[in-house]
C-alpha cells in the first residue's frame, strides 16, 4: 500500500474508509504519468542533463531515465532525507535537509550547477521541480547557518508560502530564475508538479526556472511584518532585483492539488458518500481549519445520508510553542472536540508524505477521539498552545503514516459524516 497506515487498536468502519481515500487518492496523483505524458514526443538534438529536486524527486527522475534513456548524458536527484529508494543508472542521488536546508542542499546545488556549465545552446537541460526544492537546492548568498536562521524564523512565523519564498529567492544563487540563467545558453525543458495554491510557477521551489513576479519592495514589506531578524548582508540581497525574463525556459505543468481533491471526491463517491469539494485553495491556520471542517460536519448531524465534504490546499501554522507536529496533525487535532460523539471524521494529510518535521503524513480524528484524549488527561487547547499534535495523536492512534509517496501537490483534507441512525 501507499499510504493509510492509521495506528488505532482497533480499526472502526470510518478509519478503513479514511484509509481507502487517502491510498487512491494519492495513487491518482503519482507524478510517472504525467512525467512521460511531458517527454513523449520530445526531440532533443544536443547534450541531455537531467537534474529533479524537490521532494517528488526521485519519482519524477526514474520515470525521465526510462524515458530519455541513452540521450540523457548525466544527471542528478536532490530530494528530502528517506526519498531515495533504490539507485538510478546514471543519476546521482542526494538527499538533503528539509524544511531547513542544510550543508547536502547546498552541496547538492553545487553539484548540479557544475553538471550544467559549459552546455551550448543545442543542449538541454530537462528540469524536474517538485515542492520542497526551496530547502533542497540552495546556493545561499549568505552565510549557511543565517540562511537556516531566517527559513526557520519564516517556519516559525506564520508566513505564507509565498511570502516565505518571497524572501528566500532573494537570499539565493540559484532561486528566482537564477539556475535558468546558470544553464544558459543551453535550454532548460522544466517539467513542474505543483504544491502551491493556484499553481503559481515562480513559486514552486522558488521558481528556480521561472521569471519571478515579486519585487524587493515586497520583500522588504515581509521583513517588517513578521519582524525578520536580518543582517546587513541579506538586507542588501533583497535590494538586488530577480529575473523578470528568461528566454532559454519552456515549463510544463504536470499536477496540481484540483487533482488530488477530485481523486479524493472518486474514492468518496465509490464508497457511497455524496461528496462536496469546498475548496481547492484552503489557505489559512491549520488549526482554523480543523474547526471550520469539524463545523461543517457538525451542521449534517441529523443527516440520513452518508455525506463527505473536502478541502484541498495547504495551511500554516504559527509556532507558540516547542512541541512536536505538522500542520495535517494539527488540523486533525482541533477538529476533535468539534465533532466529539458524532458518527464522523476527520483527517489530514500531505500528499507527499510527510507533514513538518515529522515522520507522519498527517493525522486522524473521528468522534470518540475526544474521550480517548479525555480519559489520558490531554487537554486539547493546551496540545494546540504547545503545537504538540504529534504526541497527543500518536498516544490514540490517530496519526497516519504512509511514507514518502512519491508525489508533492499540497495537502487534502476530508471530513465524513455517517447518517445519524
Amino acid at each position: 500500500m501507499i499510504c493509510g497506515r492509521f495506528f488505532k487498536k482497533a480499526m472502526n468502519e470510518l478509519r478503513r474508509q479514511a484509509e481507502y481515500i487517502t491510498e487512491k487518492a494519492i495513487k491518482a496523483v503519482l507524478p510517472d504519468e504525467a512525467v512521460r505524458r511531458a517527454l513523449e514526443g520530445k526531440v532533443f538534438r544536443g547534450r541531455v542533463v537531467m537534474v529533479a529536486i524537490g521532494k517528488a524527486a526521485y519519482q519524477m527522475a526514474k520515470t525521465a531515465r526510462e524515458m530519455l534513456g541513452d540521450r540523457m548524458d548525466r544527471g542528478i536527484v536532490i530530494t528530502k532525507y528517506g526519498h531515495v529508494k533504490e539507485p538510478i543508472d546514471g543519476v546521482e542521488c542526494c538527499e538533503a535537509g528539509h524544511p531547513v536546508p542544510d550543508e547536502n542542499s547546498f552541496r547538492g546545488a553545487e553539484r548540479a550547477l557544475d553538471m550544467v556549465k559549459g552546455l551550448g545552446e543545442e543542449d538541454t537541460v530537462v528540469f524536474l521541480v517538485s515542492g520542497g526544492g526551496s530547502a533542497l537546492f540552495e546556493k545561499p548568498l549568505i552565510s549557511g547557518e543565517e540562511l537556516q536562521d531566517i527559513t526557520e524564523q519564516l517556519l516559525k512565523s506564520g508566513a505564507s508560502i509565498t511570502e516565505m519564498n518571497t524572501i528566500r529567492k532573494r537570499l539565493s544563487g540559484v532561486k528566482g530564475g537564477r539556475f535558468a540563467l546558470a544553464c544558459a545558453p543551453s535550454r532548460v525543458y522544466s517539467i513542474v508538479l505543483s504544491d502551491i495554491i493556484g499553481d503559481p510557477l515562480d513559486m514552486i521551489a522558488s521558481g528556480p526556472a521561472y521569471p519571478d513576479s515579486s519585487t524587493c519592495e515586497e520583500a522588504i514589506k515581509i521583513v517588517k511584518k513578521y519582524e525578520l531578524k536580518l543582517s546587513e548582508a541579506a538586507l542588501e540581497c533583497l535590494k538586488h532585483e530577480t529575473p523578470k525574463e528568461l528566454g532559454n525556459v519552456e515549463t510544463v505543468i504536470t499536477g496540481s492539488v484540483r487533482e488530488l481533491c477530485l481523486a479524493a471526491k472518486a474514492a468518496c463517491e465509490e464508497l457511497g458518500y455524496e461528496t462536496e469539494i469546498l475548496t481547492d485553495t484552503l489557505d489559512c491556520e491549520a488549526k482554523d481549519a480543523g474547526s471550520w471542517l469539524a463545523g461543517i460536519a457538525r451542521e449534517h448531524r441529523e443527516t440520513d445520508r452518508k455525506l463527505a465534504f473536502i478541502a484541498g490546499g495547504e495551511t500554516v501554522v504559527h509556532i507558540t510553542g516547542s512541541g512536536l507536529g505538522g500542520r495535517n496533525q494539527e488540523l486533525a487535532m482541533a477538529a476533535a472536540d468539534g465533532i466529539k460523539g458524532m458518527k464522523a471524521a476527520v483527517f489530514s494529510m500531505g500528499s507527499d508524505g510527510t507533514d513538518g518535521p515529522t515522520d507522519a503524513a498527517g493525522g486522524y480524528v473521528d468522534g470518540e477521539t475526544w474521550g480517548e484524549f479525555f480519559a489520558k488527561g490531554i487537554d486539547v487547547a493546551e496540545v494546540l498552545c504547545d503545537n504538540d499534535s504529534y504526541h497527543a495523536l500518536e498516544s490514540i492512534g490517530g496519526l497516519i503514516f504512509t511514507g514518502p509517496t512519491g508525489t508533492n501537490v499540497n495537502d487534502f483534507a476530508c471530513a465524513l459524516v455517517e447518517p445519524k441512525i
